[in-house]
């Protein structure tokens, strides 16, 4: 019962997962096999998400695409290094540890990414920047991903993507907090930025509100 339990919380992460790529890195056939369903999620993950990056960096203006590109120059170079030393300084169980600690810390930082979004929605009331959608899969791709490596018995899954079920659900609970409250509303500046200012009821022709 606890074997088919497991592919079935598996099966769910992946379909979540296709929704939000947070699969760690260290299911590489290389590094830990017998992973099928981590590796799949982590393949397709990052396609997508280097075609986001692409678009991004066709459209985005100059100066933001300067700062994307230097960011993901800092990002390859640490993944070449993981890379480079799991595969040629470690094996067998090392190279599991270490990679496993690695993807744990970057998945982490991942599930904490939406911190900044959350600390906007409760400063201005208002859940304009953080989409229902993406707060619900957040939690359902954390949740699936924990209990697959709750069942698995393995932390290096079970940890990470415990954190990020327990931002989902923080972020689930402020989004029906805040939902129906206008909060603030955006109020473009003079240079062309965006300033947030109270919502305020608009007032008739007769100076009445």
């Amino acid at each position: 019962m606890g074997g088919v339990a497991h592919l079935v919380f598996g099966v769910f992460g992946n379909a979540n997962g296709l929704l939000l790529f947070l699969a760690p890195t260290y299911g590489l056939p290389f590094v830990s096999p017998h992973n099928l369903l981590v590796t799949t999620i982590n393949v397709t993950g990052a396609a997508i998400e280097s075609i986001y990056v692409l678009i991004f960096l066709i459209l985005s203006p100059r100066r933001e695409k300067g700062k994307i590109l230097g960011l993901l120059t800092v990002v390859l170079a640490i993944f070449a290094a993981v890379a480079l030393i799991s595969y040629f300084a470690l094996h067998g169980r090392n190279r599991t540890i270490f990679c496993g600690l690695a993807a744990s810390i970057f998945s982490i930082i991942m599930y904490a990414s939406p911190l900044s979004i959350m600390r906007t929605v409760i400063r201005t009331k208002s859940v304009e920047y953080m989409p229902f959608f993406l707060s619900l899969f957040v939690f359902l791709c954390g949740t699936c991903w924990f209990l697959y490596g709750l069942l698995g018995k393995d932390p290096f899954i079970a940890v990470p993507n415990g954190f990020g079920s327990g931002l989902g659900t923080v972020q689930l609970i402020l989004y029906a907090i805040y939902h129906n409250k206008k909060g603030e509303t955006k109020k473009p500046s003079v240079d062309g930025s965006v300033e947030m200012e109270l919502a305020k009821p608009q007032q008739s022709q007769n100076g009445h509100v």
